[in-house]
């Protein structure tokens, strides 16, 4: 069957990362957490007290960075390097999240890591999430989705996983994080979180995490299908 680009967007909290990573798996695909690179690009800058407003730090701190995924052992989970170092854990923090959508919506940040995700992406067979890879990484991924959710509902799932990594943090904090992150995000005027006019809109509000994983995957062997057939018409042809 023909392999494609699978692209996810949507808003923090709706279960993106999760659903794109399992969908990667049952498909025999390999999954990029773009927002992983962003992330790590974060916390170098604030490791490294850069100002977001000095084109020149900036620039040159991103001469100096480099994002890598590789996987652990028998970990379904692929670990995050920055720099060789592994900060798979550190950028999930509160810090991190406070920050990442202002250095995401910087052009330097954008044309950097976009760069390197396109590059990936070349081989097909590659589902990748984060905010703008249907209407600016992959305008023409063969399967586009855009996730959401209610704003409690992805609030109460963020302080699950927060939990699970031992961070305890208050629900009005991580909401007041999500509005903010969503109105920087939306608002921005370089590649701006925005639902791509063919993307399947999926609202998981009330859908258990296998029910969307289902919906996509339907989705997905139905794209692989379309594709396969155009290939063939286009071969007889």
């Amino acid at each position: 069957m023909e392999k494609i680009v699978i692209a996810i967007d949507g808003y923090s909290g709706c279960g993106k990362s999760t659903t794109a990573k399992t969908v990667s798996q049952l498909l025999k695909y390999l999954y990029i957490d773009t927002g992983a690179m962003y992330r790590a690009v974060t916390l170098y800058f604030l490791d490294h007290y850069i100002n977001l407003t000095n084109p020149k730090q900036v620039a040159k701190s991103l001469a100096e960075i480099e994002v890598e995924f590789e996987r652990q052992g028998d970990s379904e989970n692929s670990a995050v390097f920055l720099n060789g170092t592994n900060v798979s854990h550190r950028i999930r923090s509160m810090e991190v999240s406070d920050k990442v959508s202002e250095v995401s919506a910087l052009a330097p940040v954008r044309e950097k890591l976009v760069a390197q995700q396109r590059k990936i992406g070349k081989r097909k067979g590659v589902v990748m999430d984060g905010r703008d890879i249907g209407t600016v990484v992959f305008p023409n991924a063969e399967l586009k989705i855009f996730m959401t959710a209610d704003l409690d509902v992805r609030a109460a799932r963020r302080q699950v996983e927060l939990l699970e990594r031992g961070q305890l943090v208050n629900l009005d904090k991580i909401m007041e994080n999500l509005v903010k992150r969503d109105q920087l995000d939306t608002t921005r005027s370089i590649s701006p979180l925005k639902r791509a006019q063919d993307a399947h809109l999926i609202d998981t509000t009330h859908l258990t995490f296998s029910e969307q994983v289902e919906e996509i995957l339907n989705l997905a062997t139905s794209s692989m299908v379309k594709m396969g057939h155009h290939r063939k018409i286009t071969q007889d042809n």
